[in-house]
């Protein structure tokens, strides 16, 4: 995955608390197994509303979204994180995230920036009056920032998961980076334990 140090770019606001993962991504869309083509899915039934946030001009340019308390509760779906990152958001901004959610998030490579509720709603107050402001969410700080709107307030990310999102580890890249380890340990093993046989195209 990407590296994510500063996200710079739009955002939308959906003020809403406890949105779970089947509003996020209806469980029909669960079907499919590619992490991609899952823009039209994500909030699917909320965007049936003409006026609902993600319907507005320029919304599907947005970066950051801005949301209520307790967001991705319900079941662990990567699926939600893919539908998020599908749309074109590279960070969540709020004031508490599901654990499950919180995890999917950082191992995609989404940012899951928490806010206090007073810095999430100072945040949607000033996307409301300015819906193109310039929204600023920096990793390597963890302030998000609204020049426009003179905000600037932290958020609270675990350093390995800053760490991650820094340098771009989802699950794979970090145990890649024990590769050298892995292939001496491999070279050790008994000779009568199953082994992965290379292909011809390896």
């Amino acid at each position: 995955m990407q590296k994510l140090s500063k996200i710079t770019g739009t955002a939308v606001a959906v003020p809403r608390s406890d949105i779970d993962t089947d509003q996020i991504i209806p469980a029909a869309w669960l079907k499919r197994v590619e992490r991609t083509g899952f823009a039209d899915a994500l909030f699917e039934a909320w965007r049936k509303d003409p006026g609902f946030p993600l319907n507005q001009p320029g919304a599907d340019q947005a970066r950051v979204l801005v949301a209520g308390p307790n967001f991705g509760c319900g079941s662990s779906r990567e699926h939600a994180v893919w539908a998020l990152q599908d749309f074109g958001f590279q960070a969540v901004v709020a004031p508490g995230f599901a654990d499950i959610f919180r995890g999917n998030a950082i191992s995609a490579g989404l940012v899951p920036a928490q806010v206090t509720a007073a810095a999430a709603d100072q945040l949607a107050d000033a996307l409301a009056a300015d819906p193109a402001a310039q929204v600023v969410v920096d990793v390597a700080e963890r302030t998000v920032s609204i020049a426009s709107a003179r905000i600037a307030v932290p958020f609270e990310l675990a350093d390995f998961a800053q760490w991650r999102l820094l340098e771009g580890l989802d699950d794979i890249g970090l145990t890649l980076r024990h590769e050298q380890e892995i292939s001496s340990f491999e070279t050790q093993r008994a000779p009568w334990l199953p082994v992965v046989m290379p292909t011809a195209a390896n």
